[in-house]
């Protein structure tokens, strides 16, 4: 039996594991972890398994449709997303067209949420795996004649009709998992990929999955990894990383890609140990909180090779954070910042803008926030009203949601439009607003001469200059339009 991973090509460079898939500003580009680890499982249940990301080696929809026919795979398996799934079935139907005999399973955020739907709009998908599909597929393979018998899957049977089978179980020993490293090094290229952020080539691995936390417009949580948090055992993760240090010795940088890395600080506290414990000399970054982590732990972190922190700080007003569940106090992210700082630990802030409480004084309210906390790199985005996460439903049910036709959901040149209009400010103004947060920022006399040149050494001064360029280019080009 032989299965083809692929991370279908599109019309741009765009990470589909990202939680805002579209054509990166500064770079970025995502390794696509959850195909890579469903691919790990496949190989060690004794599969044929093939995996090309389409995107990374910038094939085209013909190129994909030979590669299919060349490789002569009895399933493909791809990811969708809401930002590409118009093009998706496009690519899916080609597939389909020159190769009739092959079964199609798709995955991820969108086709997770809106299953049935994705069935309906593209006859060429015969199955979807919902959430965490990694043990999924060998049940399909090993059930082909009676889907019934397989959990966490919506399928067309044979009389066209749609099943929407019950969930799937959350894995809860993710020690079961592979090693997506070796997986990566087995079929992808790491130069492909990287982080505006993160020094190159790294990887992205998980530590834990699913997020206990009750953010509204978080889509992750919601689709593809749930409120359980799950963890791998220590000596499970620190043995990959230890396999990363000795077997990909090019490797400059690890990215725990766990939607919140800090949940558990005991947990924490005892991977740094054991990295230190095994003589590890490691580069890591994460995602974390600005309430999950003390200085205590955060010293831990860095003694242990930790290098950066990405926050999601979201807004500067309280009312804005308490209207979106994210439950933590400003106050919390004011000491978060001020640990950092003491540390020497770099932090990359998130912040989001046209969050339900928001107006154009609370975004004001959230820039100063931004310049109090002055993290080394800042993101300023606008909300994103993803399919099944409550900031979807009030932007629907207020009338405030432009579109539902995702055709629409990237402008023409690979970006994502603002989908809100909003009582305070359109869908135009709210981008301009945006656009002009990251200029006042990054453009700033004490960004430039404090924190860009006072801290960089050469390594990272290539780094950021290559990131900076990207967008500004990206800001030229709208600015000619």
């Amino acid at each position: 039996m032989k299965i083809l991973f692929l991370n279908l090509p599109y019309k741009f460079e765009i990470s589909r594991a990202s939680r805002w898939p579209e054509k990166t500003k500064s770079g970025t580009q995502y390794y696509p972890y959850w195909i890579c680890y469903a691919a790990g499982v496949c190989m060690n249940r004794g599969y044929d398994v093939e995996l090309v990301d389409c995107i990374a080696k910038k094939m085209t929809t013909e190129q994909t449709v030979q590669l299919v026919k060349n490789s002569a795979p009895d399933y493909v398996m791809g990811e969708i997303t809401t930002s590409t799934c118009a093009h998706d079935y496009e690519v899916l139907t080609a597939i389909k067209q020159e190769n009739p005999g092959v079964k199609i399973i798709v995955g991820g955020t969108h086709a997770t949420v809106l299953s049935e739907q994705v069935l309906k709009e593209c006859m060429a998908i015969d199955v979807v795996a919902r959430q965490e599909y990694d043990f999924t597929l060998d049940e399909i393979m090993k059930n082909a004649n009676d889907l019934s018998k397989v959990l966490g899957i919506t399928y067309r049977a044979a009389d066209g009709s749609i099943i929407h089978q019950p969930d799937r179980p959350w894995t809860e020993d993710l020690d079961e998992l592979p090693m997506v490293s070796k997986v990566y090094e087995k079929f992808l290229n790491v130069n492909d990929y990287c982080y505006a952020f993160a020094q190159k080539p790294m990887v992205q691995i998980f530590s834990a999955r699913g997020c206990p936390f009750h953010c509204n417009f978080c889509s992750y949580p919601e689709s593809m990894s749930g409120r359980r948090f799950r963890r791998r055992s220590v000596k499970n993760f620190v043995d990959e990383l230890e396999y990363i240090h000795k077997h990909m010795p090019y490797i400059r940088e690890i990215f725990i890609e766990d939607d919140t890395f800090t949940v558990d600080k005991k947990r924490v506290a005892e991977v740094c140990d054991e990295i230190k414990r095994r003589g590890l000399k490691l580069v890591w970054s994460c995602n974390t909180r600005a309430d999950t982590l003390d200085y205590e732990t955060m010293a831990k972190m860095k003694e242990a090779g930790c290098r950066l922190l990405v926050v999601g700080y979201e807004s500067g007003n309280q009312n804005v954070l308490d209207e979106t569940r994210k439950g933590i106090k400003l106050e919390q992210s004011e000491e978060f910042a001020k640990n950092t700082k003491k540390l020497g630990i770099k932090v990359f802030g998130c912040f989001m803008i046209g969050l339900k409480g928001d107006n154009l004084e609370t975004i004001e309210d959230t820039f100063r926030f931004a310049k109090k906390l002055y993290p080394d790199m800042v993101f300023f985005q606008q909300a994103v009203p993803f399919p099944g996460t409550a900031f979807y439903a009030w932007a629907k049910e207020n009338g405030y949601l432009r579109t539902e036709d995702y055709s629409k959901w990237l402008n023409p040149d690979g970006y994502l439009d603002c989908l809100v209009d909003y009582p305070y400010a359109d869908h135009k103004q709210i981008e301009k607003i945006r656009d002009n947060l990251m200029s006042r920022y990054y453009f700033s006399f004490t960004y430039i001469f404090k924190t860009f040149l006072a801290n960089l050494d050469w390594f990272e001064f290539k780094r950021v200059m290559k990131g900076g360029f990207t967008y500004i280019w990206f800001r030229i080009k709208k600015m000619r339009k």
